[in-house]
């Protein structure tokens, strides 16, 4: 799937997609709507200032998925040796820190998401079955963040931790039942990566 962003006189981003490749992102958007969790329930309170202060939880996620995408705010590097003290202060820390700020990163995820499936959902088709999206500045940056945590959840199904990880993917046989996931990463990172090139300045 070559599709890749190109910049927008002006400013924004334009990528030409066809009938599958719409497909595929707006099914991976719809599943990235159902595991980050609906939104604030109809009997929510309809005080802005009540929900602006709501909690959020204090424990990461239990689904590693969830966990890469909304990961402790503080901790040790990996294979850091870290005193008993000290772990349990950072676990206080990325507690706290979670209950103020996981509620609005999850809104932030999931308005993204939506409006990657109400862009694509709005798209007239060309001749050829497939259409080209066209993005405001605004739009690319919901975009992005949406590419990223697509990425980081397809990448933490498949044990990516690192580069390494990545150039191993490209070794896969045809016949691993991984190898259709395998793609949509690698196709994901290329529609990212030609995506922040067209919002650099």
């Amino acid at each position: 799937m070559p599709g890749h962003f190109e910049p927008l006189p002006g400013g924004g981003a334009a990528v030409a997609l066809d009938d599958v490749e719409i497909s595929i992102i707006r099914s991976l958007a719809v599943q990235l709507l159902e595991l980050i969790g609906p939104g604030p329930a109809e009997d929510a309170s309809d005080d802005p200032l009540a929900e602006l202060f709501a909690e959020g939880p204090s424990e990461p996620p239990s689904d590693p998925v969830l966990k890469r995408l909304f990961p402790d705010a503080y901790g040790d590097p990996v294979d850091v040796p870290t005193s008993p003290g000290k772990a349990e202060e950072q676990r206080e820390y990325s507690a706290e820190f979670r209950r103020f700020t996981e509620n609005d990163l999850r809104t932030g995820k999931r308005e993204n998401a939506i409006k990657v499936i109400r862009s694509l959902d709005a798209l007239t088709p060309a001749g050829d079955g497939g259409a080209v999206l066209k993005l405001a500045h605004e739009e690319s940056q919901q975009w992005l963040g949406t590419l990223n945590d697509l990425r980081l959840a397809i990448g933490s199904r498949l044990d990516v931790i690192d580069e390494e990880d990545t150039d191993l993917l490209y070794q896969l046989p045809d016949e691993d039942p991984r190898k259709p996931m395998v793609m949509a990463y690698l196709w994901l990172g290329g529609l990212q990566e030609t995506l922040v090139s067209t919002l650099m300045p």
